[in-house]
């Protein structure tokens, strides 16, 4: 088995490290520094390089103006990204221009695939449900009315969704809802299930829609995205099967790898703080105590990227296992989110008050951590997910 990475992957993973090498994580603005949200909109400057340097049309196909590569190389970048706190929806954007790619109507993918490709139209997902704990494709629910779809409904949490210009929303039919006409003889279309998800794509902007600001713990600006009686072209509405699965196993997949740069970063800046930081006439990193803890959370890392390219490698090639690859995207959240939260606290501790200096950047990598611990669900919601997987695929 090969698990070294194509020259187009490193070739990816290259370009990413000479984008974000200008990218100072000292100045990343700080939620310790202000009550409220830390910028009105993600990094346009930063954004503007990406697109020159091909990196926001990784997974389309050149017919779109892409690379054709895949989710191992989207998940390189993110690491990239991750390692200095890029303010960028890379992942949102890139995993929703895929799902319309892979699963959505030519008429849409022509229409938008060439301008998300070169960043001129910024596209994000509505993943985190009504409340953050339930199910994303249950908190709105989509009917068909003639050419059109309507959707009611709440979606907390939605990153990036006041620089976004569309928001890719799952939504389920309910009883009757596929297929439906509208109205009060509506009526379903033979053979159509009676509930089933649909990913609609929704201006930011839109009759029916609207945002209400919340603050992640990064500091950066969610929006709770309010539904109302929105209609929604018919042309503009995914209704493949497995597109929303599919679409949130790529996100939870790009999250782990966000934990992963981050977890990196943060590793190496405890070893160059530790290996300088002197007590007794030695630096601390030669105290066993630290250098145990050190090593532990290496063994943390270790296993996070071993988990995180199972899962991509899984998406990317569609390769059959024991399992589903929502079983190898499960493991690889939860040793993300459980890996990344004891890095950051090690690292803290190791600083000592250090640390917590909000003129030194560890703090910010503190409160990324924590968000992307929570975000699509923490360790014990997969746990439970990879425990259903197992009951319900008994070994042979």
């Amino acid at each position: 088995m090969d698990f070294t990475f194509t020259e187009e992957q490193q070739a990816a993973a290259e370009a990413a490290k000479g984008v974000f090498a200008a990218v100072a994580p000292d100045a990343v603005p700080s939620p310790s520094r202000t009550s409220g949200a830390v910028a009105e909109d993600f990094d346009r400057a930063l954004w503007a390089r990406m697109a020159d340097a091909d990196l926001l049309s990784l997974l389309l196909t050149g017919e779109s103006g892409g690379a054709g590569l895949d989710a191992v190389a989207l998940c390189l970048v993110l690491r990239e990204s991750a390692e200095v706190l890029a303010r960028v929806p890379l992942l949102e954007h890139s995993a929703a221009a895929a799902a319309v790619q892979a699963y959505g109507t030519k008429e849409l993918a022509s229409d938008l695939l060439p301008r998300a490709g070169r960043g001129e139209t910024v596209l994000t997902v509505a993943a985190h449900g009504r409340t953050g704990h339930d199910p994303a494709e249950l908190a709105v629910t989509a009917r068909r009315d003639g050419d059109t779809w309507v959707l009611d409904g709440v979606q907390t949490a939605v990153a990036w969704a006041y620089g976004a210009d569309a928001i890719l929303v799952p939504a389920h039919t309910g009883a009757g809802g596929a297929g439906s006409t509208g109205g009060a003889d509506r009526t379903e279309s033979p053979g159509a299930p009676a509930d089933r998800c649909v990913l609609a794509l929704v201006p930011r902007e839109h009759e029916g829609a609207a945002l209400a600001e919340q603050i992640s713990t990064t500091g950066e600006r969610l929006g709770e995205l309010r539904l109302e009686n929105a209609r929604v072209p018919a042309h503009h509405v995914i209704e493949a099967d497995g597109a929303w699965e599919w679409l949130r196993e790529l996100l939870t997949t790009g999250t782990c790898a966000l934990a992963l740069g981050l977890g990196t970063r943060v590793l190496r800046m405890t070893a160059d703080y530790t290996g300088k930081r002197e007590q007794f006439g030695h630096p601390i990193a030669t105290f066993q105590a630290v250098a145990v803890q050190a090593a532990d959370r290496y063994i943390d890392l270790s296993a996070m990227e071993a988990t995180l390219w199972q899962a991509a490698w899984r998406i990317s090639s569609g390769a059959p296992g024991a399992l589903p690859a929502a079983a190898d995207v499960a493991v690889a959240k939860i040793w993300a989110a459980e890996g990344v939260r004891r890095v950051v606290q090690t690292a803290q501790h190791l600083h000592g008050g250090f640390g917590a200096d909000t003129d030194y950047p560890l703090h910010r990598y503190h409160a990324w951590a924590k968000h992307l611990e929570l975000a699509l669900g923490p360790a014990a919601a997969h746990e439970e997910a990879l425990g259903d997987l197992l009951a319900a695929h008994p070994p042979n």
